[in-house]
């Protein structure tokens, strides 16, 4: 019987030194795998990253607006005006990745009067606008981006004191170029950023009805003429730039932004324009997408801006 015990005994502390032996058998296998499956992870998440970093931003303001429609007046219309912008910019995986996507929202509204102060209009647009920008990068925080840009303009101005034709529908947009520049720089270790971008259209269709024209001919009577217009810089000549300033605050990154956005057009003998100098101010965020409709804060470091 004892020397069963001694047998059972020896056999047990035998097991024990085996397994102990394969533990760090165990071990460089399982680091090997590990390390073999890393660089691919990596990649994988880096590409991720690229593309699922969102610069996304919130700005309201206010300023001045000077109106100009020949269809509805002889005279030009100023006074103030309201602006609502929202923006998003993120990396696309186009040219290695060197290449940043940009949708641009933005909505004014105007209230203005002639000199004379014996008449007002309301004025009013929706402008939207998707720029691909190629991202330049020639020195230590800068950044020259210049691409191909969408863009697409609906409002309407309206005169209160015309019978006839009381208001002037605006329907225009196009291709066209847009540029940026932004430079991250630092005063005593705080950190801020500016950008300038300019917005230019090259070539477009613009609805207008002709000299003399109402929109009764036009929809009721079916007797419109040439009401869509191609333009082009000959006859439309317009340009939207926006300068912007971003600081942190605690946790919240701010944004404030000078608007001036310069719109004008003479076709089919209509003379029109739209000049609007706005002061914004917002909030910034950059965030990390999951799938689906989830996302997380990311530093501002890591951003397509």
């Amino acid at each position: 019987m004892k020397t069963l015990i001694y047998i059972e005994h020896r056999d047990t502390k035998t097991q024990r030194i085996k397994n102990k032996a394969s533990v760090p058998l165990r071990l460089c296998v399982l680091i090997l795998i590990v390390l073999t499956c890393l660089p691919t992870r990596i990649q994988a998440q880096d590409s991720l990253q690229a593309t699922r970093h969102v610069m996304r931003s919130v700005m309201i303001g206010a300023g001045h607006n000077n109106t100009f429609e020949t269809y509805l007046s002889p005279l030009e219309y100023e006074g103030p005006e309201v602006r609502f912008a929202y923006e998003t910019m993120r990396m696309t995986r186009l040219m290695d990745g060197n290449v940043s996507a940009q949708n641009l929202f933005q909505l004014h509204a105007s209230y203005t009067e002639n000199i004379s102060q014996t008449n007002h209009t309301y004025g009013g647009l929706v402008n939207w606008s998707y720029a691909l920008h190629y991202q330049f990068r020639p020195a230590k925080g800068l950044k020259i981006l210049f691409g191909p840009m969408l863009d697409l303009n609906a409002g309407v101005v309206y005169n209160r004191r015309n019978s006839n034709n009381p208001a002037q529908a605006k329907a225009y947009g196009g291709l066209g170029a847009s540029g940026m520049l932004i430079y991250r720089f630092r005063i005593k270790n705080y950190p801020l950023t500016v950008r300038w971008q300019a917005n230019l259209p090259l070539l477009g269709v613009m609805f207008s009805p002709e000299f003399g024209e109402s929109y009764y001919e036009i929809f009721s009577l079916g007797n419109g003429g040439r009401n869509a217009v191609f333009t082009s810089l000959h006859n439309n000549p317009s340009l939207r730039q926006l300068l912007t300033l971003d600081f942190p605050v605690g946790n919240t990154v701010m944004r404030v932004g000078y608007v001036c956005d310069l719109q004008q057009a003479k076709v089919n003998n209509l003379k029109s324009h739209t000049y609007s100098h706005d002061f914004m101010i917002g909030v910034v965020r950059n965030l990390y997408l999951f799938h689906g409709k989830k996302h997380m804060t990311t530093p501002p470091k890591i951003t397509p801006f």
